[in-house]
């Protein structure tokens, strides 16, 4: 045995030696790998989020495993003002997630600014491109709000599921993601515990219980999620979460697809304020659809931007950072990375091209963000005296789905529906995703508003004294330093890549019966109201483009829009006819 023990000895030197003198690595790397920049794919609370509890705590989560020790108190800080909030830097290295714990409680009513710095760096050395800033406003209350699970996959009491299944439970909110583990988060067959990895999904506030094998057949199990786990606040679950389910004797190897696309492959036209997006043909894992999962390219040039999943439409949508250039070809792609619940990848690349628009005539459109997503959004309210016809998803927040009203709406997992909208409604108090997305919908509505109104050096200064009845508009921006009244007929005359910005900093009243006219192939998406007082649509007139208002929108009886309704207070429809236009 002790020759045995060293001829293996001398074998191993000899390796050693013949690789140092011959210069060959015993494992290769891969460059590319090496050459890949991290990115920050979510934070808490979100960029101008607002009302957020003063016991909060900030999180980052990475596209990537990074270097611990690169994440701490210098790279990764908090502040207001000139003023450096004391707190904790740790890394949640199980989800890519770095944690900003304040010593104390913040100050009520006060704009933090969140910074992570390019001193960030991945196991390879390689840093952020360049800083993730990111801001928020307190509210005047901590957080004492106990969180609850909405809903698991499987639910509760569910027969014949697939031997190779993931089991899921999403939260009412964001979580502290060193809460969501092995301990808090169990799996059993009577009382034996089945063996798996437990990760958390921040994006969509999803635990995630993955079995290192696949199940047993026709067998029950308990899944539990007890009092251990606690959200951003520290507040623990009021009870043990548990639900049983029953396998099959199959296991789930189909594979998904992508079913649909937008922009649909060799598209021309598209506009330069898109978002691409990919339908599923069934639910995915959340955690594999990510920014290195689902790329837009500019050539070989990748474009910056945000990846998010609609668990409800089973929809990854790419919200690019910037406006996209005009003319240009780009390329999608949704790589076999991509996963369904049972671990299933899709089987090719799914990769897809389309051209943007020529440049037209007018300002640069303005970008919508996720809000392009609506045909209606608001913040307080959302109301129609029956029956109005809406065609397109509506979604409030911050306020809940009791201030929609009159819709008669059927309540399903994280959407509700009506007769009387041909599409989802959703509210800031259903089912996960659906408030994290209505977070982001208002954020990037207000960020759109905020860069209607910024243009500058007007085409036209209070045209007409803001009396426009009767005239043909070209593509330009337009400002008006009072009210906006239409009490006739007007006309937009351009092509369909012209743009038109109207910032109007009283209301804008459009008479009754009175229509807005397009001509010569101008596009109502292309059309941006941004008002800083009330919109309103008389009786039985028509218009046209996307209204963004600083408060409310009010359509009367038999009023109707192609366009999109973007309201900071309220949207108050009587019978009125609300289409969204193509995109």
């Amino acid at each position: 045995m002790m020759k045995m023990k060293n001829r293996l000895s001398l074998l191993v030197i000899a390796t050693w030696v013949l690789f140092t003198i011959t210069g060959c690595p015993a494992v290769e790397s891969d460059p590319d790998l090496e050459k890949t920049a991290p990115t920050v794919i979510s934070v808490f609370p979100i960029d101008s989020g607002i009302d957020i509890p003063i016991n909060t705590v900030v999180t980052a989560t990475l596209s990537e495993d990074m270097n611990s020790a690169s994440i701490n108190s210098t790279s990764f800080t908090l502040t207001t003002g000139l003023d450096t909030i004391l707190g904790t830097v740790t890394y949640d290295v199980t989800n890519k997630i770095a944690i900003f714990t304040p010593s104390q409680d913040l100050t009520e009513n006060t704009v933090y600014t969140a910074t992570m710095t390019t001193e960030v760096k991945d196991l390879a050395g390689n840093a952020l491109i360049e800083n993730k800033v990111w801001s928020f406003t307190t509210s005047t209350a901590p957080d004492i709000i106990a969180p609850t699970v909405l809903s698991t996959v499987p639910v509760n009491y569910t027969i014949d599921i697939a031997m190779n299944s993931t089991i899921t439970a999403s939260f009412s909110e964001s979580m502290t993601s060193t809460t969501i583990i092995t301990a808090n988060f169990t799996v059993k067959d009577g009382t034996t515990e089945v063996i798996g990895v437990v990760t958390y999904d921040s994006v969509n506030n999803k635990a995630i219980f993955t079995p290192s094998a696949n199940l047993l057949d026709n067998k029950l199990y308990t899944a539990t999620i007890t009092t251990g786990v606690k959200d951003l606040a520290g507040n623990a679950l009021a009870a043990n979460k548990v639900w049983s389910f029953t396998t099959s004797a199959a296991v789930d190897v189909v594979a998904p697809v992508v079913n649909e696309t937008f922009p649909v492959n060799q598209s021309i036209a598209i506009s330069i304020n898109s978002t691409v997006t990919a339908i599923f043909s069934e639910e995915m894992n959340s955690s594999t659809i990510n920014d290195t999962n689902f790329i837009l390219n500019e050539g070989t040039n990748p474009v910056s931007g945000a990846v998010t999943y609609d668990s409800l439409n089973n929809k990854a949508i790419f919200t690019p950072s910037v406006n996209l250039t005009n003319n240009t070809v780009y390329t999608a792609t949704v790589t076999t990375g991509s996963k369904d619940l049972a671990g299933n990848a899709i089987a090719t690349n799914k990769v897809w091209s389309f051209t943007t628009a020529e440049i037209g005539s007018g300002p640069a459109p303005v970008s919508l963000g996720s809000a392009v997503n609506y045909v209606i959004l608001a913040k307080t309210a959302i109301s129609t005296i029956p029956d109005s016809v809406i065609t397109g998803d509506i979604g409030l927040s911050p306020a809940a789905e009791s201030y929609m009203t009159g819709f008669s709406q059927t309540k399903a997992t994280g959407y509700s529906t009506s007769l009387q909208v041909t599409g989802f409604m959703y509210a800031s108090d259903m089912t996960p995703p659906t408030p994290t997305s209505m977070v982001t919908a208002i954020s990037d509505m207000e960020t759109a508003y905020t860069d209607a109104a910024g243009r500058v050096t007007p085409d036209f200064l209070n045209l007409e004294s803001g009396n426009i009845g009767g005239l043909t508009l070209v593509p330009g921006l337009y400002k008006w330093t009072s009210a906006v009244t239409i009490p006739s007929d007007v006309t937009i005359n351009g092509n369909a890549n012209d743009v038109w910005i109207f910032q109007i900093s009283g209301n804008l009243l459009v008479s009754a019966s009175v229509k807005v006219l397009l001509t010569g192939g101008a596009q109502a998406k292309n059309i941006f109201w941004q008002i800083a007082g009330e919109a309103s649509l008389d009786t039985g007139s028509h218009f046209e483009g996307i209204i963004l208002s600083q408060t409310a929108i009010s359509l009367n009886t038999g009023a109707s829009i192609n366009g999109i309704l973007l309201a900071q207070t309220q949207v108050a429809l009587d019978q009125a006819t609300v289409t969204k236009p193509v995109q």
